[in-house]
């Protein structure tokens, strides 16, 4: 079509994804998007709506795309959930080692923005955050572990993943941030030996 700007859909939401995530919703400008990606204003109102759609669907693409990661990593806990659970922490260490992408999780600092955030994003990253445990407890669960035992180290795995993101932010070595996970699993093996 003649006069009509065409573009790959997914490459703009990848750079607008990354520009949230370096700079976090309240500091992304309008411009900061329009050179991320490339779009005028016009085209990003027209193509993409306002910045709130805009970061919703960045949010959804980013919970996706680690999520589903994540269910991968967690598909042979009936089998091993030790190996498992190592498995899940090794995606969030990749992510943090990619120097394609930002430091830190996006998720997790949408979460700690809520107050600059509208009401409705604000509960929506809420939502996909809070995605983790249930993923968690599902498969520990699924490699034997008690109810009660299952939600505690899910929230305890999950709080442990969101540190990781957060100090590999401020400069944790990749030692390091493996030595915490090996204490976590550690603990989780002998949870599940006893």
């Amino acid at each position: 079509m003649a006069g009509k700007k065409q573009f790959d859909m997914d490459t703009v939401l990848d750079a607008a994804m990354i520009q949230f995530w370096r700079s976090g919703y309240a500091d992304t400008s309008l411009d900061d998007l329009s050179r991320a990606t490339g779009l005028n204003r016009s085209s990003i109102y027209s193509s993409l709506g306002d910045k709130d759609t805009l970061f919703l669907r960045c949010l959804d693409r980013y919970a996706t795309r680690y999520g589903d990661k994540f269910e991968v990593a967690l598909s042979c806990a009936a089998e091993d959930p030790v190996a498992a659970v190592r498995a899940f922490f090794d995606v969030t260490l990749r992510r943090i080692a990619d120097p394609a992408v930002p430091d830190g999780c996006l998720m997790a600092q949408s979460v700690m923005a809520s107050p600059a955030l509208s009401p409705s994003v604000a509960e929506h990253a809420k939502e996909l955050f809070g995605l983790q445990r249930p993923r968690l407890r599902t498969a520990l669960k699924a490699g034997g572990m008690s109810d009660e035992n299952a939600e505690d180290f899910a929230a305890h795995v999950a709080a442990v993943n969101q540190s990781l993101a957060v100090m590999g932010r401020a400069g944790a070595s990749p030692e390091q941030l493996r030595a915490i996970v090996s204490v976590t699993v550690d603990a989780l093996a002998r949870a599940l030996h006893r």
